[in-house]
């Protein structure tokens, strides 16, 4: 079981149980102020059942239940920001046996601190039964008002992966003006894994006319196909600050693996940025630190507007893209992020050794360049290169990432990279 401000992970029935979802939430209930939470979930089979112990739990603690049944996070955070608090069943990206728990607070995910108070408080106030009620969303109402409307319509296909997208999706790019194509609307009949930014979506890239969207089960990632090829995730962010830009928005905040070529895009439009730890929860930190607007995660294919929701938002991202397909500029936009590139590779490592492995890992390459340890290990090579070693938060694994506008560099440090963390590792077992 993973335990982060990410959220909680793990298998249900093999690591992550019954009596885990009642103790997180009766932790969690402490934190509610207003006595309301909303709560939704993704299609992974386990979510009613454990959807069931979060509604008991937090009604016998007093807290009216607001039910969206299965919505995507998203959708949950905007209703969340309206009613206090929330909490979304799911494991987003991860594989489909696994599920968990994902903690909203004041319309934010929680903070290191209110991590600590879920994991290790009590609440022992059992004076009053909550209520339970049936809601809707008025997500798309909403996130129109902010996209607009197209002057011409687009060919649309929209990759649901199975998840929970399949309803809002659809709906919302009609709305701005969309020929929607749906595939993969069921998750027991999908041609592809829960992962988009992982997965070659080659039934999506074969089906896509115009531009094409892929999102995870609960809809925070989503990736873009255009001109016959699946888009970088940093491509979704990238075009996400285009977009921002273009509302006004000069202040963001992107996490430390972003790409290099969003940052050099924002300063050269004469932006800010600041860039954060890994993680939404971070993010969304140092963007409420510095008043910050807009920002998000490259690795994800995740985009923040602040104004509209505090979490990596793939909906609202494909409507905002799809709203810049009819604008010139796209293109050269897309050639600017595009000269730079990025690998990302995972090293199994088990969660009990990262901590350690960092460490060795820094102590060897402190002696060969200047490091930067906001999160994990980052080394800036050049003005144009770097590489970044980290933790995940979610899984049993090390990350890797390097950037460059210089395929041969990219390939070299890269490689030379993964080799630092497989010999360390092997060091330490």
């Amino acid at each position: 079981m993973k335990i982060s401000i990410s959220g909680v992970r793990g298998v249900y029935g093999k690591d992550f149980f019954p009596e885990d979802v009642i103790r997180f939430c009766d932790g969690f209930s402490k934190l509610i102020k207003t006595r309301k939470c909303v709560i939704g979930m993704d299609t992974r089979k386990t979510g009613e059942m454990i959807g069931n112990l979060v509604s008991a739990t937090m009604l016998e603690r007093g807290i009216d239940v607001y039910k969206l049944g299965i919505t995507p996070t998203p959708v949950v955070f905007r209703k969340a920001k309206e009613i206090g608090a929330g909490i979304i069943i799911t494991s987003s990206h991860n594989p489909l046996e696994w599920n968990g728990l994902k903690f909203i607070i004041d319309g934010r995910g929680i903070t290191e601190e209110e991590l600590e108070i879920v994991k290790n408080e009590r609440n022992l106030d059992r004076t009053k039964i909550g209520k339970e009620i049936i809601i809707e969303s008025n997500y798309i109402t909403d996130a129109i008002d902010i996209i607009g409307r197209l002057k011409k319509t687009q060919h649309v296909t929209i990759d649901i992966g199975g998840g929970s997208a399949v309803k809002i999706a659809p709906k919302l790019l009609r709305e701005i003006g969309c020929e929607v194509e749906i595939i993969n609307d069921r998750l027991d009949n999908c041609s592809r894994g829960p992962d988009p930014t992982s997965d070659k979506l080659t039934e999506l890239i074969s089906k896509t006319k115009n531009i094409g969207f892929a999102y995870d089960l609960d809809s925070d990632r989503v990736i873009l196909v255009m001109n016959g090829e699946k888009k970088s995730s940093d491509i979704t962010l990238g075009l996400g600050v285009v977009k921002a830009i273009k509302l006004g928005i000069k202040k963001f905040v992107l996490s430390i693996d972003s790409s290099l070529a969003v940052e050099k895009y924002i300063i050269k439009h004469g932006g800010e940025v600041w860039r954060s730890k890994v993680g939404e929860a971070n993010v969304i930190q140092m963007m409420i630190k510095n008043n910050a607007e807009a920002g998000g995660e490259g690795s994800s294919g995740g985009f923040i507007l602040k104004e509209f929701n505090m979490c990596r938002d793939g909906l609202l991202t494909s409507g905002l893209i799809a709203s810049m397909v009819e604008d010139e500029s796209i293109q050269k936009n897309l050639e600017f992020f595009e000269s730079f590139s990025q690998i990302r590779n995972k090293v199994s490592v088990e969660s009990s050794l990262h901590d350690k492995l960092i460490m060795k890992i820094a102590k060897k390459l402190e002696t060969e360049y200047k490091i930067d340890q906001l999160d994990g290990i980052k080394i800036n090579i050049n003005d144009n290169t770097w590489s970044l070693i980290r933790k995940s938060n979610t899984e049993d694994i090390i990350r890797v990432s390097t950037e460059s506008n210089d395929i041969e560099l990219l390939n070299k440090i890269q490689s030379e990279m993964i080799k630092k963390v497989e010999c360390c590792y092997e060091e330490i077992k």
